[in-house]
């Protein structure tokens, strides 16, 4: 198998994956999964898709991660995970979209508007 690449975005960050056969190390900009992710629930986000297909220790990824924050940094890199899998073995789709992995989160930051002090917020009235 030769190399797979695949991108993911949520929000502002986009995550950009090499997936290559290995031993199941993650590499995020140059450092690996627990010194760039130090929260376990963030690791668990960015494994989802390699134990739903039971293929944590199959495959070398290397990453490059830009903007955003690191929520949405894991949601990005979850779905170029899932992609670079379907990529790999198309007969995996149904499971990770069952799992909701195949799913790009539409939802980003409203832009603020003139006058007002953010998005929807508006400054105070005053009658008089």
């Amino acid at each position: 198998m030769e190399t797979v690449n695949a991108i993911g975005r949520r929000k502002a960050a986009i995550a950009r994956v090499i997936v290559k056969e290995g031993n199941g190390e993650i590499i995020i900009n140059k450092r690996p999964l627990d010194v760039y992710f130090p929260s376990s629930i963030l690791q668990y986000i960015v494994k989802q898709p390699l134990t739903t297909l039971d293929c944590s220790e199959k495959y070398d990824i290397k990453v490059n991660l830009d903007g955003g924050g690191y929520k949405g940094q894991a949601e990005a890199l979850r779905l170029a995970i899932a992609r670079a899998l379907v990529k790999i073995n198309p007969e995996d789709k149904p499971a990770l979209r069952k799992e909701g992995f195949m799913t790009r989160d539409p939802r980003v930051v409203e832009r603020k508007k003139p006058g007002q002090p953010k998005a929807r917020k508006r400054f105070q009235f005053s009658k008089r």
